[in-house]
C-alpha cells in the first residue's frame, strides 16, 4: 500500500480517509491516478485530462472513498459488488463496510501488480463480481465459481472470525485473506491456460481434475498428510490442487503488499518487487528477514506473530509460478 499525503497540506493520509484531519479538505481516491486527491466544495475532482469525477454514492453506506465517473453513481469497486445486505439487515450492513474496504484494497494491489480486473458488466462470461452475503439471512459458503466470488459478511466480526479460526486451528484468518484466496481461484481460471502453462501448474500443484468433493471429505476426515510442512504453505493447501494454488496466490499477495508498504514507509530500502528477477529472490532476500523482524516486534508487544508461516523450497517454486502470471503494470 502506498504512503499517501494530502496534496493541500502534505499531511499523512490513509486510503480510507474521506477528509484530511489536518486541513479539513474533502478527499477521494482516484483509481486512474492511484492517488488520494482533493475534492472541491461540491465533491468533485477534475483530473489532468479534464474529466470530472464525483464522490461515490456509497460513501456513507460502506465508507467508500473512491471516485465515480457519474454524479450520484458508483465507483468501479462498488460496481463489482453484485449483491449486498438488504436495507433491513442491520447486522449485515454493520459488517458490510469492512468487506468493501478489503475488496478495494485487493483491487488496488492486483492492478499495481499487473493483474487486470474486469467486471461482469464488461465481460459477462469471464469477468469478476462479488456476492457479499449476510449469514443473518441465509447460509453462506465462501467460494468462487465462474467469476463470482461469495463472501460471508459474518467474517467481518472479529469475535466470530477468531472463533472459526480457533476451531479450524488456523494460524491466520482475515477478511482481506478471504478475498485474496478466493480471487486466486478466479485468476487460476483466467490465466492458467495453454498446454505449457497448464503442464507446469500441474507439476507444482498436482492434477486439478481430482474429484473436489472427495478431496474435501478426505481432508476433513483424515487431516493433512504427514510431512505436509515440507511442500505446502498451509494445511488447507493440502486439500486439493485448486486450494494449493489459491493459498499460494494469497501468500504471494500478502508478501508483495507487505514489502511494498514497508518500502513506502522506509522499513525496507530495496527496490520494489518488480525490480527482482524472480519472486524467489524477493522471498529469500527481503521477505524472510523482514517478516522475522516483524514477528519479533509483535512478540515485543505480547502479540502473536504477524506472519506465522514457514516457506519451504517447493512453495518458493509455487510462488515463483504465481508471480510469473502477472503482466507489467
Amino acid at each position: 500500500m502506498k504512503a499517501f499525503r494530502c496534496r493541500v497540506c502534505d499531511n499523512q493520509l490513509y486510503v480510507e480517509n474521506s477528509v484530511c484531519v489536518s486541513c479539513g479538505t474533502a478527499l477521494g481516491y482516484s483509481r486512474t491516478e492511484r492517488s488520494i486527491v482533493p475534492l472541491d466544495e461540491n465533491g468533485r475532482y477534475v483530473d489532468p485530462s479534464g474529466l470530472v469525477w464525483h464522490v461515490c454514492a456509497n460513501l456513507n453506506l460502506s465508507g467508500c472513498t473512491w471516485l465515480a465517473p457519474l454524479e450520484g453513481g458508483q465507483c468501479f469497486s462498488c460496481d463489482l459488488t453484485r449483491t449486498r445486505p438488504s436495507d433491513d439487515d442491520l447486522v449485515g450492513l454493520e459488517n458490510y463496510p469492512l468487506a468493501e474496504a478489503a475488496k478495494r484494497h485487493l483491487i488496488i494491489e492486483l492492478e499495481a501488480l499487473g493483474f487486470p480486473v474486469v467486471g461482469k458488466d464488461t465481460d459477462p462470461d469471464e469477468g469478476l463480481t462479488f456476492d457479499l452475503l449476510s449469514s443473518v439471512e441465509e447460509n453462506v459458503v465462501i467460494g468462487h465459481e465462474d467469476g463470482v466470488i461469495t463472501i460471508d459478511l459474518a467474517e467481518s466480526d472479529a469475535v466470530y472470525r477468531e472463533k472459526v479460526r480457533a476451531q479450524l486451528a488456523e494460524p491466520y484468518r482475515t477478511m482481506l485473506g478471504h478475498f485474496r484466496h478466493e480471487v486466486g481461484h478466479y485468476y487460476e481460471w483466467q490465466l492458467v491456460r495453454g498446454d505449457e502453462r497448464l503442464e507446469r501448474c500441474r507439476e507444482l500443484f498436482g492434477d486439478e481434475s481430482k474429484d473436489y468433493q472427495a478431496e474435501i471429505d478426505r481432508h476433513y476426515a483424515e487431516g493433512p498428510p504427514e510431512g505436509w510442512e515440507q511442500s505446502y504453505i498451509s494445511t488447507y493447501a493440502t486439500m486439493h490442487p485448486f486450494e494449493d494454488f489459491a493459498e499460494t496466490w494469497a501468500h504471494y499477495l500478502h508478501i508483495a503488499d507487505a514489502i511494498e508498504t514497508a518500502r513506502e514507509f522506509g522499513l525496507a530500502t530495496v527496490g520494489g518487487v518488480a525490480a527482482f528477477s524472480t519472486f524467489r529472490d524477493v522471498v529469500t532476500g527481503v521477505w524472510i528477514p523482514l517478516s522475522t523482524a516483524l514477528n519479533q516486534i509483535n512478540r515485543s508487544m505480547g502479540k502473536e506473530d504477524l506472519y506465522p508461516f514457514v516457506i519451504p523450497a517447493p512453495v518458493l517454486e509455487k510462488l515463483d509460478f504465481v508471480a510469473s502470471l502477472a503482466k507489467p503494470a
